[in-house]
C-alpha cells in the first residue's frame, strides 16, 4: 500500500467525537486535496502536501516536550514532512517525532490521529495539512536536540498556552481528552 493510500484509509477512519465543525471540515478538505492531487503527500506538490506530527506528552509528569523550531522561532510539537520510506501516517509521525526529541520508545497514543491543522507556509509549498498524533514518553526519557530544532523543552500542560499557538493548544486539549 502507498503512502498516499494509507492517508486516505487513517482519513476516512478518523471520526472526531464531535462529527462536525471544523475537523470534519478538514479531514474531508484533506480527502479531497488526495483525490486531486497524487503528489499530495509531497513537499512538491504546490498545492500544498499532507505532513505528520505528533505531540510528545509525559501524562505521569502532566507535561509536554515543545521543540523551538529553528525555521519558524515558535515552540511547536514535532512533526513534518513524510519520506519515501515512510509506509504510512503514524510511521511518519512516530519517526518525525524520534527524531527531533531524540527520544527513543516513543509509542503514539491509540486510537489514530488526535486532530487534524491546516496551516499557511511561505511558497511553493502554500499549504501544510498536518495530521496530528501524540505520542508518549517512556519513564525516564532524555531529550537529545535535533538540528531542526534550537532549543527542546517540557512544558507543564498549564504552561503552554503561554509559549505556544492556538494550534498546540488544541492538540494538548484533544490529547488530554483521549489519556
Amino acid at each position: 500500500m502507498s503512502l498516499h493510500d494509507d492517508a486516505v484509509l487513517v482519513l476516512k477512519g478518523y471520526a472526531p467525537e464531535a462529527a462536525h465543525g471544523d475537523q470534519a471540515e478538514l479531514r474531508q478538505a484533506y480527502l479531497d486535496h488526495l483525490a486531486r492531487h497524487d503528489n499530495g503527500m509531497w513537499k512538491a506538490c504546490g498545492a500544498g502536501h499532507v505532513t505528520a506530527s505528533a505531540l510528545v506528552i509525559d501524562p505521569e509528569r502532566g507535561q509536554v516536550l515543545l521543540t523551538l523550531h529553528r525555521k519558524l522561532r515558535m515552540w511547536l510539537q514535532m512533526g513534518g514532512h513524510c519520506e519515501p520510506q515512510d509506509v504510512g501516517l503514524e510511521a511518519a509521525a512516530l519517526r518525525e517525532a524520534t527524531e527531533e526529541s531524540g527520544i527513543t520508545g516513543l509509542t503514539l497514543l491509540p486510537g489514530g490521529p488526535v486532530r487534524l491543522d491546516r496551516h499557511p507556509i511561505p511558497s511553493p509549498c502554500n499549504w501544510h495539512l498536518d495530521v496530528q498524533y501524540a505520542a508518549l514518553a517512556p519513564a525516564g526519557a532524555a531529550e537529545r536536540i535535533s538540528e531542526e530544532s534550537l532549543e527542546l523543552r517540557w512544558f507543564g500542560y498549564e504552561d503552554v498556552p503561554g509559549v505556544a499557538d492556538a494550534s498546540v493548544v488544541r492538540l494538548l486539549g484533544a490529547t488530554r481528552s483521549r489519556l
